[in-house]
């Protein structure tokens, strides 16, 4: 019987819905501007809706951390950003050092910020990430545009010179992007940086850090981030479908 009731009320509330639309450009002012204020509240309401039933129903399963990771793996993560719904799920006119969830930040130098920052629902059977990140860049009078995504301290426990790291991520432009992925390791006073061209036009991307050719000092390490250069990115859109990490030891030759 419920379900019954709720049907008609959805189709007398789509009824009445077509006939305020359809009355709308002949409609006295006050009442417009009354339906107008109905339709927002009433819209933001239903795109909450959306956004928890996409995150519930869509594929692959939100929390996961599934992903292939190199033989001998200590240490592993894929960044909240890509595993579950953040509070907000986009920022737009992105001011510098703005941060879209408590791993992931933007920094660039514009003077008027022309960019945006969208976290989006994978619904691709292939994608092992519940969610990825849009970034769409339009004017851009900068010099340099990153995003910064910052390891969790577990990342530094037992990090040692004997260490590989990896990264996995799955990226996507209108254009084709020069993209530099750049590990940095704060030891002490100083910070190892580390920098990886990424292949021009690759979707399915892995780079590696050897930690052997470093100047770490294991004993002092602090904290480790990633940073993602973008050069020239204007007119641009980048999808970050998926980002993992994983920490193994170098094989004994």
């Amino acid at each position: 019987m419920g379900g019954l009731l709720n049907r008609v009320f959805h189709r007398l509330a789509l009824r009445r819905w077509r006939r305020e639309v359809a009355q709308a450009a002949t409609m006295a002012l006050p009442q417009l501007r009354q339906q107008r204020n109905q339709a927002r509240a009433l819209r933001g309401q239903l795109d909450r809706l959306i956004h928890i039933a996409d995150g519930r129903l869509a594929l692959p399963q939100i929390g996961t951390s599934a992903f292939p990771r190199p033989h001998g793996t200590d240490w592993s993560w894929r960044p909240e950003l890509w595993r579950g719904p953040l509070p907000t799920p986009g920022l737009s006119s992105v001011p510098s050092k703005s941060r879209l969830s408590d791993e992931v930040s933007l920094f660039h130098d514009c003077s008027i910020s022309e960019l945006t920052l969208r976290q989006l629902r994978n619904s691709r059977e292939e994608d092992l990430a519940p969610f990825g990140l849009r970034m769409d860049v339009f004017k851009f009078d900068g010099s340099f545009l990153s995003l910064v995504v910052d390891l969790p301290p577990e990342a530094c426990t037992n990090l040692a010179r004997h260490h590989l790291i990896r990264v996995d991520t799955i990226l996507e432009s209108e254009k084709p992007l020069e993209i530099f992925a750049r590990l940095n390791i704060r030891h002490g006073p100083n910070t190892e940086q580390l920098v990886r061209e990424l292949p021009l036009g690759e979707k399915n991307v892995t780079v590696e850090y050897d930690l052997a050719y470093s100047t770490l000092n294991e004993k002092r390490i602090e904290r480790i981030w990633l940073d993602l250069i973008f050069e020239a990115p204007d007119m641009n859109q980048v999808v970050i479908r998926d980002l993992t990490f994983a920490r193994y030891r170098r094989a004994n030759i």
